[in-house]
C-alpha cells in the first residue's frame, strides 16, 4: 500500500515539475503515472551502472555530475514515453533536480514512518 502511494506522489510531482519547467509537459495523470514508473525503473536499472562507469568524472567534479547522468536519465525517458517531453538536456537537469526535490517533500509530509522504541 505504501509503494502504491508513493507511485502516486510521484507522478504528483511529475505534474508538478511539468507546470513549473517550460520544456516539460506530461499529458494527462496516467501518463504521469507511467512516467513515474519508467523514472524509477531507470533509476533502479540504468543509473548504478552510469555511476560506475562515470565514477572519476563524478569524482573531479566533486559529485556534480550525477546532476547531469540524473538529467540524461530524465530526458531519455522524456524522448522514450509518448506523452512526456523533456525539451532539452537542461530542462532535463532542472526537472530531475525538482521532480527529486518535490518528490521527497510529499512523502515525508504524507507518509509518516511510525517507529517504536
Amino acid at each position: 500500500m505504501k509503494l502504491l502511494l508513493v507511485w502516486i506522489l510521484n507522478a504528483l510531482a511529475l505534474m508538478a515539475v511539468a507546470y513549473y519547467v517550460p520544456n516539460i509537459h506530461v499529458a494527462n495523470f496516467l501518463t504521469a503515472l507511467v512516467a513515474a514508473l519508467a523514472i524509477g525503473l531507470v533509476n533502479i536499472l540504468i543509473k548504478p551502472i552510469l555511476v560506475i562507469l562515470t565514477l572519476p568524472i563524478s569524482i573531479l567534479t566533486l559529485g556534480l555530475f550525477i546532476l547531469v547522468i540524473n538529467g540524461l536519465l530524465f530526458y531519455l525517458v522524456g524522448n522514450w514515453l509518448q506523452g512526456f517531453v523533456v525539451g532539452s538536456l537542461s530542462a532535463g537537469m532542472i526537472g530531475a533536480l525538482l521532480y527529486s526535490v518535490l518528490s521527497w517533500l510529499l512523502a515525508a509530509i504524507i507518509i509518516e514512518d511510525k517507529k517504536t522504541n
